[in-house]
């Protein structure tokens, strides 16, 4: 089976529970207040334009989703190819296109690269939920006899003589 056949990179509904499980653990926050009590979850109709994953807070009655604060705010994706797309890039060895992502996922290629871009800053930044525990850092080299020296060699072509 398939890692791209779990019922969160299929489903919308799925989509949102999984990511609701790993950024709230369990038990939803408003983002806009912090209030722990009070939160309904909102049912999803589409012909009264609700939206699927949408809560509301009681304290501040605002309503909330759980990709607020994270890198699929303002999406205009489904969460569920852009759940795709995030496995595709941190499981690809060599990294993946944005050219690739519009063939694979099947949207546009400017929804590919603007989606592959956020994903990028969020992995350099540090943002996106780490892999694994700490990694010890040495300060060590490796040494190469193959390689050549560091020194720079003095090079004639190019040179500019003043006179």
């Amino acid at each position: 089976m398939s890692a791209l056949s779990r019922p969160e990179f299929h489903s919308e509904e799925a989509a949102f529970a999984h990511l609701e499980k790993i950024v709230w653990a369990g038990e939803p926050v408003c983002p806009h207040c912090g209030s722990l009590d009070r939160l309904t979850k909102v049912k999803a109709n589409p012909e009264k334009r609700i939206r699927v994953g949408l809560w509301r807070c009681g304290s501040c009655k605002k309503q909330f989703r759980a990709t607020v604060g994270t890198v699929f705010e303002h999406i205009r994706l489904p969460l569920h190819k852009a759940l795709q797309a995030v496995y595709l890039m941190t499981s690809s060895k060599k990294g993946i296109s944005a050219h690739q992502l519009h063939r694979v996922l099947e949207i546009t290629y400017k929804s590919a690269w603007f989606l592959a871009h956020r994903i990028r800053e969020a992995m350099r930044d540090g943002n996106l939920a780490p892999m694994g525990g700490d990694i010890p850092a040495t300060t060590d080299a490796p040494t190469h006899s193959c390689l050549p020296s560091a020194s720079p060699q003095p090079s004639s072509f190019g040179s500019i003589n003043e006179s």
